[in-house]
């Protein structure tokens, strides 16, 4: 299966000799989880795009510093993609700023939040009565530890959208839009070592009590690899359901 990884934006230079640049990240966080997924990858904040939607079996996003509702060329072009891809039924899932991509081309809201940054590894709880309505969703636990690094979040979900996990914080973490969008505000593919550099970098946006919390909670474990296993199950089987329509048509 080959994956196209739209790229919105670039880990920080002074970052980069460390923790790589989100291509290193994404690929070796497939590689831990399945080495068969190839990955393709996309600048959109360059205006990079695939020359045909069938260039990949589906399409994820990169974080971004940027907010959805910012005046930006490159941004309108990719809230028109995002349209564009939902509407030609093509599999996407969108991270953090992706996520609420999702969100933002399908009619939904995004706002910066009243509750500041969410930052550092955080809980979110699953709803066990719409995870059942997701097949590719295996064995779900009652929690999930995630990395997150935000502000804006997702608070009027598209239409038809199902709301897969939440928090206190971000009642909207993680949604599936029809049956080939799935949005997640936490960060798979972020590792302990770089969040922790990162707000170190950032700490004078934040509350000190805030920033203090998040450093503590990146002692704790997190679910990074299985919701990766869970993203991969997305993707296969959206081709499964394909494969199904396909051959209903050639009978």
């Amino acid at each position: 299966m080959k994956l196209g990884v739209l790229l919105c934006d670039d880990v920080r230079p002074e970052l980069q000799p460390k923790h790589g640049n989100y291509p290193a990240m994404f690929s070796n966080l497939f590689a831990a989880v399945d080495p068969s997924i190839a990955l393709q990858f996309y600048r959109v904040i360059d205006g990079q795009y695939p020359q045909s939607l069938s260039e990949c079996d589906g399409y994820l996003t990169s974080g971004s510093r940027y907010s959805v509702f910012e005046q930006s060329r490159w941004i309108s072009v990719f809230q028109g993609f995002v349209h564009q891809l939902y509407f030609q039924h093509t599999p996407l899932v969108g991270i953090c700023f992706g996520h609420q991509m999702i969100a933002q081309a399908l009619a939904g809201e995004v706002v910066t939040s009243e509750n500041g940054w969410g930052i550092g590894a955080q809980k979110i709880s699953l709803n066990s009565e719409q995870c059942q309505h997701s097949p590719w969703l295996t064995t779900p636990p009652k929690t999930l530890s995630l990395l997150v690094s935000h502000q804006d979040q997702v608070i009027r979900p598209p239409q038809g959208s199902r709301i897969l996990a939440g928090s206190d914080y971000c009642p909207n973490s993680i949604m599936q839009v029809g049956n080939h969008f799935l949005g997640i505000q936490g960060h798979p593919e972020f590792t302990p070592e770089y969040l922790l550099d990162l707000m170190a970098l950032r700490q004078s946006c934040y509350p000190a009590e805030t920033y203090q919390i998040a450093v503590n909670s990146l002692d704790q474990p997190t679910d990074h690899l299985l919701l990766t296993r869970w993203i991969i199950q997305f993707f296969r089987y959206r081709q499964l359901l394909n494969n199904q329509h396909t051959f209903n048509k050639t009978e």
